[in-house]
């Protein structure tokens, strides 16, 4: 069904095409261009990381940490359960458990106040999740993690451009994971990128990024040949992704900026249903620097969300739920994920819905969606 409103649509901020075709002009289409280069550069002067490593997606800069922090058989990582699949995959593709832990009722972050007495003696790391770019309570999941001699990993697929007191997401924990699908706030359609912010692995990350080679190392001159020294796999970004991603990168502030000016507008229009306890949204702790990458709403029920999302689509605009708890879907409850309670997690994951949010939607569309939403409350969007 084709909608008026799509629930996203790509921003070109301008010179992504024209980047694009210096990269095949200049004849390196690969992985580890001038492109890929100038990419890292972007993202390491921004965060400050001890490097950035630009790969195909942040499934794969998940699952390069993954190893990075050792993660063997019959260890066990603490994360929420209202996330996506790639967080919890890149733990089990190494053979360790994912403990899954509620999350706060207001942030719907990882609840850090829980985290402890989910460690055990083969507790090996903790993967906070920036949901819609609002960080965790890293001071707190931090502290617990030098207590414990744990890893942190932070998941920032949603957090680029976001902050927590003032420092970049993704660049607290031992790494960092940013995803630049084409639904994320800065897009090259498919790709990611690992900071590692713990310099003692780094020449691994290039190992593992390699395919398990040495190739940096050779590239660098500290080696005569390059060959297979570890395991790996083809990670890195094709320059022509890369060509395309350092176009958004240089936009980014701007891109931020008008997603700052939709979500305002969106909270504006909608304060009525707000304040009248009809909807309403997660909190954005003053710690937390945003990037606004979602605008969500939390229904009163799963079904009146269902109805209003029914409605929306009458209306031609699409609004979508997130994810399925990962305790509660097939593969979670098979790793024995439904045995710990996750009332939190079960109540917002059934009640949260995201309107459209895109750089290109217009006040007037905003006006409408909320309109229609303002309808479905019975209320004449006239008289709010």
């Amino acid at each position: 069904m084709q909608h008026k409103i799509p629930f996203n649509r790509l921003c070109l901020t301008g010179p992504e095409l024209s980047y694009v075709s210096d990269a095949i002009r200049g004849g390196h289409t690969s992985g580890g261009g001038p492109f890929t280069q100038r990419a890292e550069r972007i993202l390491e002067q921004r965060t400050r990381c001890a490097a950035a490593l630009l790969t195909t997606s942040c499934t794969a800069a998940l699952e390069m940490a993954a190893i990075l922090c050792d993660l063997q058989p019959g260890d066990e990582v603490i994360l929420p359960s209202y996330t996506f699949v790639s967080t919890a995959n890149a733990v089990v593709l190494r053979g360790a458990k994912p403990v899954f832990v509620d999350i706060r009722a207001d942030t719907a972050n990882l609840d850090e106040r829980l985290i402890e007495a989910a460690i055990t003696p083969h507790t090996k790391a903790i993967i906070p999740v920036h949901y819609g770019g609002v960080s965790c309570d890293m001071d707190a999941i931090m502290e617990i993690a030098r207590r414990h001699s744990l890893a942190v990993i932070e998941d920032a697929a949603q957090g680029f451009a976001a902050t927590y007191k003032g420092r970049p997401l993704g660049t607290i924990g031992d790494c960092g994971c940013y995803s630049f699908h084409e639904t994320k706030n800065i897009s090259c359609g498919e790709g990611g990128a690992l900071l590692v912010n713990n310099r003692s692995l780094l020449p691994r990350a290039h190992v593992l990024r390699d395919k398990g080679t040495n190739r940096r190392q050779f590239l660098d001159g500290q080696v005569d040949r390059y060959t297979w020294v570890d395991i790996g796999s083809s990670y890195v970004l094709s320059d022509l992704l890369a060509a395309f991603l350092v176009g958004q990168l240089e936009h980014a502030d701007a891109v931020t900026a008008r997603r700052r000016q939709l979500c305002g507008l969106y909270q504006k229009r909608l304060q009525p249903l707000i304040t009248a306890g009809r909807i309403s949204l997660p909190l954005i702790p003053p710690d937390c620097g945003p990037n606004h990458h979602i605008f969500l709403i939390l229904m009163g029920s799963l079904a009146e969300r269902t109805a209003l999302i029914s409605h929306l689509n009458r209306n031609s605009i699409l609004a979508v739920f997130h994810y399925v708890p990962l305790h509660s879907s097939p593969f979670g409850v098979s790793l024995g994920g439904a045995a710990r309670p996750l009332p939190v997690t079960d109540d917002v994951s059934s009640r949260a819905l995201r309107l459209p949010l895109f750089a290109e939607l217009t006040p007037a569309e905003v006006g409408q969606i909320c309109d229609s939403i303002a309808t479905f409350f019975g209320v004449d969007p006239g008289k709010r």
